[in-house]
């Protein structure tokens, strides 16, 4: 009997050996892997599996390796609630994405509900972490902070001229445009014209008309960069020369794909270049020897997989809700994005946004350059 007991002893000291070995964090990337944003979809995933590469490589997040769960929303909010219950149901605990914040928001509500936490790089609309919700943060900054930016340059730099508003009608899109118009208004400055249009066009003649008209010699659009290429070029077509500027969603090379060589001197918002930061300097040297270059949200997806790193081994703990409490502490993260404390909201304490340029580099492809 004492030798079946030792036995059994041994083969359940064996099963739970098995059970550590193979236990895994499993986290979840919802974003538009295809559909109009895929090229911002490209960048996150390019950045999540980076990251969860280089961590697995050092032992992975409490000694359990990151398995990883792709979810595409099609920027589409139906689609990406659809997604967040299928990670419900596959038992993930930690969710990068989504991209637009459209997306993000509802998504959010269900992984709340279900003891999810949700780090997002780029959804930038203030509603997201003004809910109170214990489980939401992001890598990136808000948009009331990029729209003030922008109407602090427009308002400095455009003195005199006159500025027309367009949008997308997106939540993003036209809660940046909103943003953009207040700070522009308390500043004294008034638009000479505001209009929305529909994302998924492909002729925006109309309001093209409508900007030729008003004589704006500076275009603010709030959207992203598919429906804003295609303005700048029909606006180029009709022989309107005025200036775009936009937000951090025009920041994809396919903006210059789409609106041809009238993008040149365009302008917009963004983080400042995370790619310059000495604690990028080791992972963009990776990217490059992939010939992957690390654009706009790629490096914001890499932190966010950091952050769940960091915040896990802070709290000693890969429970959701311990994670996220020790993000909310206030003590500050080493990302390749540099260093990164949160306040309750889930909001970066030290997000700032700077002015770029689209130009030409040297080989005539048509860049953006932090100014």
């Amino acid at each position: 009997m004492s030798k079946l007991w030792l036995s059994g002893l041994v083969l359940a000291a064996g099963l739970g050996l098995a059970g550590a070995a193979q236990a895994q964090v499993k986290l979840g990337m919802a974003g538009p892997i295809t559909g109009p944003s895929a090229a911002t979809g490209a960048q996150m995933k390019n950045g999540v599996d980076q990251a969860i590469a280089d961590i697995n490589a050092a032992g992975g997040i409490l000694g359990q390796k990151i398995t990883l769960s792709l979810g595409d929303d099609v920027s589409d909010p139906k689609q990406g609630v659809s997604i967040a219950n299928k990670f419900v149901g596959d038992g993930i605990k930690f969710v990068v994405g989504n991209y637009n914040s459209g997306v993000s928001i509802p998504s959010s509500e269900v992984y709340n509900e279900n003891g999810i936490l949700q780090i997002t790089p780029a959804s930038t609309n203030p509603t997201f972490t003004e809910r109170k919700l214990w489980n939401v943060f992001r890598t990136c900054g808000r948009d009331d902070q990029q729209g003030a930016v922008a109407a602090d340059y427009i308002v400095t730099k455009m003195a005199g001229k006159k500025i027309a508003i367009v949008h997308d009608k997106t939540t993003y899109g036209k809660g940046l445009a909103d943003e953009t118009k207040k700070g522009m208004n308390a500043k004294g400055m008034t638009e000479v014209l505001y209009e929305g249009v529909n994302t998924g066009e492909k002729d925006y003649a109309a309001v093209v008309s409508k900007i030729k008209q008003s004589g704006a010699d500076l275009v603010y659009f709030g959207g992203l960069y598919t429906e804003g290429g295609l303005i700048v070029r029909q606006m180029r077509d009709q022989g309107v020369q005025a200036v775009m500027m936009g937000g951090d969603g025009i920041a994809a090379a396919e903006f210059a794909s789409v609106g041809g060589p009238g993008v040149e001197g365009s302008l917009m918002t963004f983080g400042p270049d995370p790619t310059r930061r000495p604690q990028a300097a080791a992972v963009v040297k990776a990217f490059e020897a992939k010939k992957i270059n690390p654009e706009a949200y790629t490096l914001y997806s890499y932190a966010a997989v950091q952050l769940i790193k960091l915040g896990a081994e802070k709290a000693k703990s890969l429970d959701p809700k311990k994670v996220a409490e020790a993000i909310h502490s206030g003590d500050t993260f080493d990302t390749v994005l540099g260093p990164l404390s949160y306040n309750a909201k889930g909001d970066r304490k030290d997000a700032d946004y700077v002015v770029y340029i689209w130009k030409k580099a040297a080989d005539g492809k048509l860049i953006y350059e932090q100014m």
